[in-house]
């Protein structure tokens, strides 16, 4: 999971910064729709669910660390300063837990967070670190608060029009090869054709030249791509997005180290009343205006 992330990282910089600034439940695929409206994040909270908040009086500083290559997440903004979806929840965090004055968040390297949080340099990780069993045995996690889906984008002419996954049928999907996305294709769509590529560039070439039909992969990439100058028009999202626990991981989560239950449970506190207040999802949309779901 921790490859996926920083190899997603490293996209986004080909895709362009200031660009983004203007679950194997079954065996079958599970297509994961807003309740409210397709733009908004998927609910991942029970609105009758209870979290207590702790006892937060004897905490000291609850310093928050993350990076500032990982955009629209966690970047530097056109005036200097940190910006992103994680800050801002950061601060609607601390203001939950009225902590407000006792809340930091400072950047470092990605490789230097997991040796920065067990040196007791900060307190949680908020950088897009996605859990993992091998993580989890070495650190606490928040509740997921975002999860990262696959999806399909087509080529509008070659589908004419049509723009379901229905109308896939007998016509070629890339996918990039060895990666987990081409993995989870062919796991849940074994009857679709599969056509693999050496890289992404060379599948969203195919996808705009119109030698494939439609490709699947990040659906947060895919969704910047056919929205951006690169596209030029030629595609759009097909409906539907998909995720996996096998195969994409748990999601985005809160990172601090496994002594701190009370800071876990705070944040998970947090979350869920962010969620619930439909505050969560005023920031999603702040920086994924288009939705990526």
């Amino acid at each position: 999971m921790i490859i996926m992330i920083r190899a997603f990282r490293a996209s986004l910089k080909f895709y362009g910064i200031f660009a983004f600034c203007v679950c194997l439940v079954a065996s079958f695929p599970v297509s994961l729709r807003a309740a409210e409206g397709v733009n908004d994040l998927p609910l991942l909270f029970d609105a009758r669910e209870r979290i207590a908040k702790p006892d937060l009086s004897g905490l000291a500083r609850l310093r928050f660390l993350t990076t500032v290559d990982f955009p629209p997440f966690n970047f530097i903004d056109q005036s200097g300063k940190l910006a992103g979806f994680h800050v801002d929840l950061v601060r609607e965090i601390c203001h939950e837990l009225e902590i407000d004055a006792k809340c930091q968040i400072q950047a470092v390297t990605f490789a230097e967070l997991q040796p920065a949080l067990e040196g007791g340099q900060g307190e949680a990780v908020i950088a897009g670190i996605g859990t993992s069993s091998e993580l989890r045995q070495r650190f606490a996690f928040s509740r997921t608060f975002m999860k990262l889906p696959a999806r399909f984008a087509a080529n509008r002419q070659v589908m004419a029009g049509a723009l379901s996954v229905a109308s896939l049928a007998g016509k070629p999907v890339g996918t990039v090869s060895g990666t987990t996305h081409e993995a989870m294709f062919k796991a849940f769509f074994p009857k679709l054709e599969s056509r693999s590529f050496p890289s992404r560039d060379a599948m969203l070439a195919a996808l705009k030249q119109g030698s494939v039909a439609a490709v699947f992969s990040d659906g947060m990439q895919l969704s910047f791509w056919t929205a951006g100058s690169d596209a030029a028009g030629c595609c759009a999202l097909i409906d539907g997005a998909y995720f996996s626990q096998r195969f994409l991981g748990e999601g985005l989560a809160v990172m601090n180290r496994k002594g701190d239950s009370a800071l876990t449970q705070a944040i998970d506190h947090a979350l869920l009343e962010l969620s619930r207040k439909g505050r969560l999802n005023e920031i999603y949309l702040r920086y994924f205006p288009a939705g990526i779901y």
